[in-house]
């Protein structure tokens, strides 16, 4: 018996939603074709363009037509018009400069000397859309075309609050997190990944995603996310997590730290991305997964369940030890 022949996920004359460069913009499928790695290709027509613009595309490229996805579609184009209507920042400007018109304005909240070196020495094993681009030379960085990721403003209110919090009314987030940053990841991989096909490229974006900011967090903790005033409280942590006993013992900063930590490592990644060589097609792919996560992150329940309510005092001996740090 000969075997079925494969049925590509978007048929002839469909209507989707297609990227062109960062933008997503309305399209019709003309034609598929498999390739060699089991993949599909499709030919595609952007509504209200030239046929001369019919391209074919790879399949991570098209997206389906849903109101999940034509919201993604406006978010970016919206960022795109509010960018386009932003002077030019001067390339004489400092890294730490271009990295706030880059992103967004918290990415450099916590000062020079709380950023240390910059966390992109979070190599190591990372998945690729988020390691192994070699940094380039200041010159070639400023030169770099800004990145940005949209962050719902429920997240920017949240990270306004954070940093009165801790750096004005010397308070810190309660530790360890009643769900940590690998708990709240997890969770949204367990919601969103249903709504993907096994095996596709989107499925394999969002692991790589989530696999990278689970590392980068591990990195960056320590380097570039905490306020003066929060670094004795995780020397404290890391005395807990090298102890040969404990309930904290041998565990790592993705398993204490929570959702307002791991929101500062989501508005500094613009900066950190500036410093690679990540291609735009890939930089496309990260924003995507971050304007859905964090979309994700400010619905109701999970805003209620991941974020503290209140943030805890500490006693005079630390606020002493953290003055003198």
């Amino acid at each position: 018996m000969a075997p079925a022949k494969a049925v590509a996920p978007f048929a002839k004359d469909e209507r989707v939603l297609c990227f062109h460069h960062e933008m997503l913009y309305e399209a019709k499928v003309l034609d598929s074709r498999a390739t060699d790695g089991g993949s599909w290709q499709y030919k595609i027509h952007y509504k209200g363009w030239k046929n001369t613009w019919d391209d074919w595309v790879p399949q991570d490229r098209v997206r389906k037509f849903t109101e999940e996805n034509k919201q993604l579609a406006a978010q970016l184009h919206e960022q795109m018009k509010a960018l386009q209507g932003k002077p030019a920042p001067s390339a004489s400007k400092s890294a730490k400069t271009k990295g706030r018109a880059n992103g967004s304005d918290f990415s450099s909240a916590r000062g020079s000397e709380e950023r240390g070196s910059m966390a992109a020495q979070g190599g190591g094993r990372a998945p690729r859309r988020l390691r192994d681009y070699d940094l380039e030379q200041e010159d070639g960085f400023l030169d770099r075309p800004a990145i940005s990721l949209p962050i719902p403003d429920r997240i920017k209110a949240i990270l306004v609050d954070d940093w009165e919090n801790v750096t004005k009314n010397q308070q810190l987030v309660p530790l360890p997190a009643a769900h940590p940053v690998e708990s709240i990841l997890k969770d949204y991989e367990d919601d969103e990944m249903p709504k993907r096909a096994p095996g596709s490229p989107e499925a394999s974006i969002l692991e790589e995603m989530l696999a990278g900011l689970r590392e980068y967090f591990d990195k960056c903790l320590g380097r570039i996310l905490l306020y003066r005033f929060e670094r004795a409280q995780y020397l404290e942590m890391i005395q807990l997590w090298e102890a040969p006993t404990g309930d904290m013992a041998g565990k790592n900063a993705n398993q204490t730290y929570g959702a307002e930590h791991l929101c500062r490592l989501l508005v500094s990644l613009p900066e950190l991305i500036a410093q690679t060589n990540m291609d735009q097609q890939s930089v496309s792919h990260l924003r995507e997964e971050i304007i859905k996560l964090t979309n994700w992150m400010v619905k109701k329940p999970n805003l209620e369940k991941y974020f503290v309510a209140e943030y805890e005092t500490p006693n005079q001996s630390y606020i002493d030890m953290a003055r003198g740090n």
